[in-house]
């Protein structure tokens, strides 16, 4: 199956604290970036910032009716090629965006027998688990180029990143990552990669982002934000003051934001809860860059 760029309609892109809904203005609950647990930051001045759901700025009613959908295809995920035993599922796509233009387009993968098309995923030596190669992974189908939630989020998040000047002066390439930690009985264990504090390495401005999708029947998963000399390491390894955050994602579309080289971002394992049969966590992360031209 082959992908076809997809110009998708223009929605201006504010400032965090001016956000408009995509249906309507929505009230907020609290400037963008405060958090309501231990560890609030703001992403320009602390490096990591908690998202509530509600920052995206758009209808509550009417994110429900999308994220149903969006929720849907996490159903269908492929195991994680260069992982078969991890527990993990995943897609991933690109998609760049113009910002002298507010033109954001999905970039067709290449063309894959199994997965229809596939795109590169690239972490340098930032991944100790895959260091300095480049994996392929199934893209997203491209019924979700479409989806509005999908773009919602993306353009909330490209308005948390763009105080960078390096984001206005170049085409800003977007990884766009479906991933879910799946368990079936009490001896599993599901894990992202890497499992350890890391960075994801790359341009100086990227930033990430994650939002949780759906979580169910499970223990795990503590996101733990930590200093970037933290890279490497377990958080049991880590002194209290090495920590800036702690935090479970436990609502739909609620998550957070790093400055990639500022800080160090984790998620623990998770294992199936008492007396369930099946358990998963569905996340959306976001990488936001500057294309870096090659010539």
């Amino acid at each position: 199956m082959n992908h076809v760029p997809n110009s998708l309609d223009p929605v201006v892109i504010a400032s965090p604290s001016t956000r408009q809904s995509l249906t309507g203005p929505v009230p907020t609950s609290g400037p963008v970036g405060v958090a309501g647990v231990r560890g609030g930051g703001t992403l320009r001045g602390d490096g990591y910032a908690r998202l509530p759901g509600a920052s995206l700025g758009v209808d509550a009613k009417w994110a429900a009716g999308e994220l149903t959908q969006f929720a849907q295809a996490y159903e269908g995920l492929p195991r994680d090629p260069y992982a078969p035993h991890a527990n993990r599922y995943r897609r991933y796509s690109h998609a760049v965006y113009l910002p002298w233009k507010d033109e954001l387009s999905f970039i067709p993968g290449v063309p894959d027998a199994e997965y229809g098309s596939t795109s590169a995923y690239w972490q340098d030596e930032h991944n100790r688990e895959f260091p300095r190669i480049r994996r392929r992974l199934p893209d997203l189908p491209t019924a979700l180029h479409s989806n509005q939630l999908l773009n919602a989020i993306i353009r909330a998040d490209l308005a948390e990143a763009l105080w960078l000047p390096q984001l206005h002066t170049a085409p800003v390439y977007i990884g766009i990552h479906m991933v879910r930690l799946a368990v079936r009985d009490q001896a599993q264990v599901a894990m992202s990669s890497p499992n350890c504090l890391h960075q994801d390495g790359g341009s100086p401005a990227l930033c990430t982002f994650a939002h949780l999708i759906g979580r169910r029947n499970i223990h795990g998963g503590e996101n733990i934000i930590a200093t970037a000399d933290s890279a490497g390491r377990q958080p049991g390894e880590l002194s209290p003051s090495a920590i800036h955050a702690r935090f479970v994602l436990s609502e739909p579309l609620d998550g957070y934001g790093v400055h990639d080289q500022r800080v160090a971002h984790y998620v623990a394992p998770v294992r199936l809860a008492d007396a369930a049969d099946t358990g998963h966590r569905d996340i959306l992360l976001l990488g936001i860059a500057p294309f870096i031209p090659g010539m």
